[in-house]
């Protein structure tokens, strides 16, 4: 593993871009380079955030207790109803089980909690040891389900077969086992739409539901936040997918489609910009004149009671630089929308999971002078925030630490924030947010008291 002048891995070089500066293309979309400590999450971390959500289900991590402690609550996706999916069940693999294996004790867990919560849906999520021992999960799930006369369905997320964005094609698999319908079952198509890729973090599922009730769109389901399984089980009835994250959910999008012929399109909920783009977009895909004027009310209205807050923000915001670090690109080309609409330059920009296709349109969004990064390790994130002066750091969990380090501000736009940033609503709360963190005196205070790099970028 070869590094240059600078620190960097050279393996490393295609995967950045400056806008300006490089003619050559993003390599995305493939393995981490070894030895780099790439920022990504694992394949079971990518199955798991995605069915976490399902509130009535059980799930059941088959390995050792770590992955299950990682993972458990990690979202802030809350429920309407059903409150199991707040547990988090492991079989807690020890050294004796990964030599004689685990079916036995695997089994015994599923009857053991079948039992107890009397559920109708059990996700077992194999693991990187699981992969490595070689337990029959597909087995074990079947005799499981037949004993109990309910769906028990193996997710196939060993760490070791790729990455985040091999989980969420596991997950996909899991859906899609789901909701198939049974062979002598006739699906009756309904004017309905299913929602795919919101995990109602803080209630933004139920943000967006509004909305759809008051353009008279009648919601199907949502993937999978605040959904049970007699709600996903109806998949197959809906005219129409919507797309919120398409990292997670484009495969199965896909996929639906070619099974059930429900076609589908991206729209986000980020932001003033694409928000009001997103509602027009879904009027006009249904085609109902009604919808389309309905559409449009909302948005006028919606408009006009932000509008004025973000023109404040604005004024106070000016100027300043943001770095984004996020898991998926449609999120990413959707915050860079959403920093201009409070005056805010994008001087780095990078996803764990970004498509080519994604990446040319944030190349079209920012400014020259911009990096732009694939699959990112700490190293470089800190490279290039000092490089670019960046006052404001986007990311997730894995990044917090991070930009306090450098003393940089920081925005959680993932796991563990408690406030909703979709909708109108959001895109205040998204303002405000910036606007605390970034314009807080805690940053004087640290100028003041003599600290090295990174915090006088907030002077």
């Amino acid at each position: 593993m070869a590094e240059d002048l600078t620190g960097s891995i050279t393996e490393r070089d295609e995967f950045i871009v400056t806008k300006g500066k490089n003619k050559k293309q993003l390599k995305c979309d493939t393995d981490s380079s070894a030895g780099c400590v790439s920022q990504r999450a694992c394949v079971y971390c990518g199955a798991r955030v995605v069915l976490n959500p399902i509130t009535d289900a059980i799930h059941l991590v088959h390995g050792p207790i770590g992955c299950a402690t990682y993972t458990w609550d990690i979202r802030g996706s809350l429920s309407s109803g059903a409150e199991l999916y707040r547990n988090s069940f492991s079989t807690d693999l020890k050294e004796q089980d990964i030599i004689f294996g685990g079916a036995k004790k695997l089994s015994a867990a599923i009857d053991g909690l079948v039992e107890k919560y009397q559920a109708k849906l059990v996700f077992v999520y194999s693991t990187c040891i699981v992969g490595v021992i070689g337990d029959d999960l597909e087995a074990i799930c079947s005799a499981a389900s037949r004993r109990h006369n309910i769906e028990v369905i193996p997710v196939e997320s060993s760490g070791f077969i790729g990455n985040k964005s091999a989980g969420y094609r596991a997950a996909g698999d899991a859906l899609l086992r789901l909701i198939k319908p049974s062979e002598s079952a006739v699906i009756e198509k309904n004017n309905s739409i299913n929602y795919l890729g919101d995990f109602n973090l803080a209630g933004e599922a139920w943000i967006i539901h509004n909305y759809l009730r008051q353009m008279g769109v009648e919601l199907n389901v949502t993937f999978t936040g605040d959904s049970h399984y007699t709600a996903l089980k109806s998949a197959p009835k809906a005219k129409l997918n919507i797309i919120q994250c398409a990292g997670s959910m484009i495969y199965l999008a896909g996929k639906m489609e070619e099974l059930y012929q429900i076609p589908y399109i991206q729209i986000s909920f980020l932001g003033i910009e694409d928000t009001a783009a997103s509602l027009r977009n879904i009027a006009a895909a249904l085609g109902e004149e009604s919808m389309i004027v309905k559409a449009e009310e909302l948005i006028a209205k919606e408009t006009a009671r932000v509008d004025s807050i973000i023109k404040g923000y604005r004024a106070k915001l000016e100027g300043k630089k943001a770095a984004i670090f996020v898991g998926g690109g449609f999120k990413a080309i959707s915050l860079i929308k959403q920093f201009r609409e409070i005056g805010i330059d994008v001087v780095m920009i990078g996803t764990q999971t970004g498509r080519k296709e994604e990446y040319e349109i944030m190349n079209e969004l920012v400014d020259d002078g911009t990096v732009i990064l694939d699959d990112a390790n700490p190293a470089e994130l800190e490279r290039f925030m000092m490089e670019k002066g960046a006052n404001l750091l986007v990311g997730g969990v894995k990044e917090r630490p991070l930009a306090y380090k450098l003393g940089i501000a920081f925005i959680d736009h993932n796991h563990d924030r408690k406030h909703p940033l979709s909708g109108f609503e959001g895109a205040v709360n998204f303002a405000e947010e910036v606007y605390s963190t970034v314009c807080s005196p805690v940053w004087k205070s640290l100028n003041a008291l003599g600290m090295e790099s990174g915090v006088a970028n907030h002077g």
